[in-house]
């Protein structure tokens, strides 16, 4: 794969340019969602959502993202990179103008999955086109730069986010996807040429369905959990074990295919298969304690979305500082010695959030949020370097998107079982409060600590608020010790994948070794 030498490198510079607005948009959307949701939760100023509602808000987006984008790459294969990164900025910005105008939580989620879409052709046809466009030395500049927008989207997708929602409705934060996607639109068409590669590599109908729709029922059912606070029942346990049984159908169907887009061989290596089981683990407490901070700061807090919004700057700092502080140390040291500890502490971090109340100072908030930005972003960019690394240059393509797909279905069940238990620890706390409420209304109190503040201030039952709070903290530190009890496994997970290999002596070399320390020798 060698990008034309017709490219100038002025030309080069901007394509660069365009492909890191590409990468923006993705990141923005991600950060400015968890500033949203507590907005989206209000009766009165957003949607009146659900936990699960705002689970599948979120999670809709991912699954779809996770399960679509390896087969992303086949399709710029086919029909060139270019077209597929023009189509999904059309498919993404048009699914955002959707989400803006959606009329209630069930057409956001719809919209949200169809942003998912969009982002799967994104993601794959970016990095193809980078890696068209620069070569040698070159290219690992380009990487490096490009990785950047991450930074600049975690950093500025939450400042933004609160900036619209203090002045404009909830929708504001998707519809400021269109202006970018429409500078990005420019760009490709004026300077990215339709790079495609001479293999075309077959596309995976099966695999997609099985594995969207597998993924999709497990997610379903860990939701359900949360809802009915029952596990026992079969519109809970049915849809996990069906969820299951199709993700088990589609590893099978993927080894049997020669070609496979999703290829579950790579797994089977020690470091490879480690590697991302533990980031996949790592990730999932990533999303669930990003989903339980958004309600902490705006709902229990108080916060305005605009205080939330630089609140949660500190995590960004964190992660942007923690990638090449990370990269540096690894390369003085080892991957093991940076590595593994990173993720201990990134697990004590979600651990912390447990000491978290109602009276917590700001300041002890972001110290926290910035260890735990440092860490994660410590680890994350190494281990990935070292796991596609770690395979042969032709397996590159299907390593990184095993990689990207284990990390993004992590997200998707982290968000899930991470809401389902704060669901579930919420409505056990406050069920005691809920006796001297209309019975109209006390199913809305058992929902959320949202809608319970909201009954409140019907009833002028501040006490009712207070109790709101009292159980969404307790939620909350029961989530974190689960949190925290994932991201050690996932810390135990590394230790073995990273485990120096211990190579077995041949006997002829036992042999040499005895004649070489013999006193005859």
């Amino acid at each position: 794969m060698t990008a034309p030498p017709t490219l100038p490198k002025f030309r080069q510079q901007l394509i660069l340019a365009v492909l890191m607005v590409c990468s923006l948009l993705i990141w923005l959307d991600n950060t400015v969602l968890s500033i949203t949701l507590e907005t989206l939760a209000d009766p009165v100023r957003g949607l009146g959502a659900n936990p699960a509602e705002l689970q599948w808000a979120t999670g809709a987006y991912t699954l779809v993202f996770a399960t679509l984008m390896f087969t992303a790459g086949a399709l710029g294969d086919s029909f060139g990179h270019r077209n597929v990164l023009a189509v999904g900025l059309v498919v993404f910005g048009a699914a955002s103008v959707w989400a803006a105008y959606a009329g209630g939580a069930e057409q956001l989620i719809a919209a949200r999955a169809a942003m998912g879409v969009g982002a799967a052709l994104i993601m794959p046809a970016n990095f193809a086109i980078l890696l068209w466009t620069f070569t040698g030395p070159g290219r690992a500049t380009a990487i490096a730069i490009s990785s950047t927008s991450t930074g600049v989207g975690m950093a500025a997708g939450p400042v933004l986010a609160g900036l619209l929602l203090s002045h404009f409705w909830w929708g504001s934060v998707f519809l400021v996807n269109v202006p970018v996607v429409v500078v990005a639109l420019a760009g490709i068409v004026l300077l990215v040429p339709n790079f495609r590669s001479p293999t075309v590599r077959p596309l995976d109908p099966a695999g997609i369905l099985l594995s969207i729709s597998g993924l999709a029922a497990l997610t379903y059912g860990l939701i359900r959990a949360g809802q009915v606070d029952d596990w026992g029942r079969w519109d809970v346990w049915a849809p996990i074990a069906l969820g299951l049984a199709l993700l088990a159908v589609f590893v099978l169907v993927e080894l049997r295919t020669r070609e496979p887009s999703f290829d579950p061989r790579l797994l089977a290596q020690r470091m490879f298969g480690g590697g991302n089981a533990s980031m996949a683990l790592l990730l999932f407490s990533v999303a669930a304690v990003t989903f339980y901070n958004a309600f902490y700061m705006q709902g229990a807090l108080g916060f305005s979305p605009m205080k939330a919004g630089l609140a949660n700057v500190p995590t960004a700092v964190g992660a942007v500082v923690g990638a090449p502080l990370g990269a540096r140390l690894v390369r003085r040291w080892n991957l093991r010695v940076v590595a593994v500890p990173s993720v201990a502490v990134a697990a004590l971090t979600f651990g912390a959030v447990g000491f978290f109340d109602l009276d917590t100072p700001l300041v002890w908030i972001e110290v926290l949020l910035l260890a735990q930005g440092l860490a994660v972003g410590m680890v994350l960019a190494p281990v990935t370097g070292a796991l596609i690394s770690s395979l042969p240059l032709e397996r590159s393509g299907a390593g990184s998107a095993v990689t990207n797909t284990a990390r993004q279905a992590g997200s998707v069940i982290g968000i899930a079982v991470g809401g389902t238990i704060m669901s579930i620890a919420y409505r056990s706390a406050i069920e005691p409060s809920v006796a001297d409420v209309p019975k109209g209304l006390q199913d809305s109190v058992r929902v959320s600590a949202e809608q319970a503040r909201h009954v409140a201030g019907t009833l002028d039952r501040p006490d009712l608020a207070e109790a709101a709070d009292h159980a969404f903290i307790h939620a909350m530190h029961v989530g974190a010790v689960w949190i925290m009890v994932i991201a050690l496994v996932a810390t135990a997970v590394l230790v073995y994948a990273l485990r120096p290999s211990r190579k077995r002596v041949e006997p002829a070399e036992d042999e040499s070794r005895a004649e070489a320390t013999s006193p005859a020798g």
